[in-house]
């Protein structure tokens, strides 16, 4: 570290009083004293909670990354973060990604810390946790908690996006009440998060494509001992980046935002990666906009044949190769030099890799699908812009207009989806209003509506549908999603009628609905005040301050880097 004072001993290297309280208090854990001096402390950050079941293992993963320490000359200290977890956690694990951020963040900054290990998994803990760690930009390495073990029923494999199409079924009555007990028995039946390339795999895939992780680790299985070994790497790393100086800001570049929005677009990542990749640009001062997502993406076909956009779960994809065989694939237009935790050029971290199945990741040259990436929607619905992903969607409805179908609000959604007496057909657009980042609050995975009941008897399998929410990294459809500006907020969303007419071009980015500047003026001005759920906690603060999707989702209060200073010292 070329004679730079570890930041640590401004509490463990202290003499008198002070010393002799920091180092007291540690020591009634039976730490000797030899670890207080000159070792860098490395914090574990962990999100481990049985209330998040995908993290749920994560106790043992720590173990694992304590070891490395060790072994690196290092003082590994655990600590524990709110923790996120999708498939409990009401109204949307979003409304928390925020505060989570804040408590990883003054975590860091108030502790003597000098590296940390970010352990993380679920959907929300990824990005939340990175957010945090850029606020105060000291080294830092991630270690994703990998995907569980692919389901078995009947047969057949099974992952997440089953849930949906089990869903449909079910309720067009194909699949009865006990069939669905068992099946959810056989989805889930390993350690780990989902077992698609939803959000949480997509998390991972970004901090590898990133480079905040050392290579392959965003495929290997949870329940492999390999992902225990890539922890204990990891933790002898972390303490090397400290000797290094090795910090986030030098690894987060624009350049590594670009590789991993390629490589986003090269594995049909959720359409949730924009929001949190904005999040995380604004927190080390990037500038990157949702606009980024479009151009540099631009030319990248679909590689990977993973559900939902294909065949493939997680597990398979680790066994043909990870995310450093897909890499390989997109040597030609990544940067190549940006420089990774390992210390490393990003290449060399993929340029040994083998593709060992072309079914699941396929060549540039003869893509798995040429439509790929995440497509940015402007127009007059949604000026500041939408998204949706083109593997997920009908090829058939990427150009369609229809009317619009209605709903104020989540209620109302659940009210009248399936009523016989909704005044719906094949060629209606749903639309969804009043769940965006201040609207529901917090922007939950509700986009993706379920097909009206009477359609679905029809043989109907798939609908035009929008919103100002999101949807799970783990459904499909051709869903427009993160509308902006959003219906609280008096976006043209919030004054569209039954009836409406909605034209979506994917192939020429537009979403617009048939109505004269006049008509939307005039039907604006008749909008109630948005009206905030509570006055008090951190629902309120959320609300007040909240930033649209196009900007992340974030507090603006929070962009930017504000250091590893303590604000005072107290002894």
């Amino acid at each position: 570290m070329a004679g730079k004072k570890l930041r640590s001993a401004e509490w463990f290297g202290r003499t008198g009083k002070d010393g002799f309280i920091y180092r007291s208090w540690m020591k009634n854990q039976g730490i000797p004293a030899h670890e207080f001096k000159g070792k860098p402390v490395i914090g574990i950050c962990n999100t481990w909670s049985e209330l998040t079941p995908c993290n749920a293992h994560f106790r043992e993963l720590a173990e694992s990354v304590k070891h490395g320490v060790y072994e690196a000359g290092g003082f590994p200290v655990e600590f524990p973060v709110m923790s996120l977890g999708e498939t409990l956690i009401k109204p949307t694990a979003m409304l928390y990604r925020n505060l989570v951020s804040m408590d990883v963040e003054e975590s860091i900054r108030a502790n003597p810390l000098d590296g940390v290990v970010l352990l993380c998994g679920c959907d929300k803990t990824t990005p939340s946790l990175i957010m945090g760690a850029c606020s105060v930009n000291i080294p830092t390495i991630v270690v994703s908690g990998g995907a569980m073990l692919t389901g078995k029923y009947q047969g057949r494999d099974i992952g997440t996006s089953d849930v949906w199409r089990f869903s449909d079924a079910q309720r067009s009555g194909r699949m009865s009440e006990q069939e669905m007990n068992v099946a959810e028995a056989c989805m889930s039946r390993s350690r780990g998060h989902c077992a698609v390339m939803g959000t949480a795999s997509t998390m991972a895939v970004m901090t590898e494509a990133l480079g905040l992780s050392l290579p392959e680790n965003a495929a290997i299985p949870a329940a492999d001992s390999r992902r225990k070994v890539l922890a204990h790497l990891s933790g002898m790393r972390i303490v090397d980046m400290v000797r290094d100086d090795l910090k986030l800001s030098d690894v987060l570049t624009l350049k590594a935002f670009e590789n991993a929005i390629l490589t986003n677009a090269a594995i049909g990542g959720s359409t949730n990666f924009i929001i949190h990749l904005l999040a995380i640009a604004g927190r080390i001062g990037i500038n990157l906009t949702i606009d980024d997502f479009d151009t540099a993406a631009k030319g990248i076909p679909l590689l990977a044949n993973l559900q939902p956009s294909g065949k493939y779960f997680m597990e398979d994809l680790y066994y043909a190769g990870g995310i450093p065989a897909v890499m390989k694939e997109l040597d030609a237009f990544l940067n190549r030099e940006t420089i990774t935790v390992s210390g490393k050029p990003i290449s060399e971290n993929y340029q040994n890799s083998e593709c060992f199945n072309r079914e699941v990741i396929a060549t540039v040259n003869e893509p798995f699908n040429l439509a790929a990436g995440i497509t940015v929607l402007k127009g007059n619905l949604c000026a500041y812009g939408a998204v949706i992903k083109p593997s997920a969607a009908n090829a058939i409805l990427m150009q369609h207009t229809g009317k619009a179908v209605v709903f104020e609000n989540i209620e109302d959604y659940k009210a009248r989806i399936d009523d016989p007496l909704l005044d719906v057909d094949a060629d209606s657009v749903l639309v969804l209003k009043n769940v965006g980042p201040k609207g529901y609050p917090g922007m939950p995975e509700v986009g993706n509506m379920a097909i009206p009941k009477k359609l679905l008897e029809k043989g109907v399998t798939d609908l035009v549908r929008i919103s100002d929410g999101r949807m799970s990294g783990t459904g499909f459809g051709t869903v427009v999603l993160h509308v902006s500006p959003e219906a609280a907020v008096g976006g043209t969303i919030a004054i569209v009628q039954d009836g409406d007419l909605i034209t979506l071009d994917v192939l020429n980015k537009t979403l617009h609905v048939e109505l004269s500047d006049v008509e939307i003026d005039e039907r604006k001005k008749q909008l109630e005040p948005f009206n905030a759920l509570t006055n008090r906690g951190y629902t309120w603060l959320y609300q007040q301050n909240v930033e649209q999707a196009h900007l992340g989702a974030d507090f603006g209060f929070l962009k930017g880097a504000s250091g590893s200073g303590v604000l005072r010292d107290s002894h």
